[in-house]
Formats: C-alpha cells, sequence, structure tokens
C-alpha cells in the first residue's frame, strides 16, 4: 500500500529528501506523495522514512493504493532497476 500525506501537513520540509524513490513532492498546498513510486521504503529500510520524520503524524497508508509487501518488493526492484 502506498502512503499519503494528509491535509494535517504542515509544509515542514522534512519528509522530501527522506524519501529514497523521489515519490515527495510539494503539491498545490501540501506535500504529496506519488502512489506510482511509493514502496513504503521496502527494499531501502525496515520503516518509511517519511513516516518515522514527520513532526505531525499526517502519512497513514492510502486505502486507494493497497499493495501486499511483495507487491511494493517488486516495485522497488522496478524502480531501483535490480534483479530480484
Amino acid at each position: 500500500m502506498a502512503l499519503m500525506i494528509t491535509d494535517e501537513c504542515i509544509n515542514c520540509d522534512v519528509c522530501e529528501p527522506e524519501c529514497p524513490n523521489g515519490a515527495i513532492s510539494q503539491g498545490e498546498e501540501i506535500y504529496v506523495i506519488n502512489p506510482n513510486l511509493c514502496t513504503e521504503c521496502v527494499g531501502h529500510y525496515d520503516t518509511p522514512q517519511c513516516v518515522e520524520v514527520c513532526p505531525v503524524d499526517c502519512i497513514p497508508k492510502d486505502p486507494s493504493h493497497v499493495e501486499s509487501r511483495d507487491a511494493l518488493y517488486a516495485k522497488y526492484l522496478g524502480l531501483t532497476k535490480k534483479a530480484g
């Protein structure tokens, strides 16, 4: 499941540089996560780094993009061009 940033975001800029896939960017009003790039840090870290650094706890799982850990890992392999 990809993550999402809710409207509680305070635009503090700490999540964007933590994303190893470049999935986080500044949206019109708050930061946004591209679900096609978000792997919840599977393949990179044990926990999502954006969630770890967010001071207002506004990055939950996105119910619109349900993916298994295996699917997230496959996405990681595709994004990093690593063989499985």
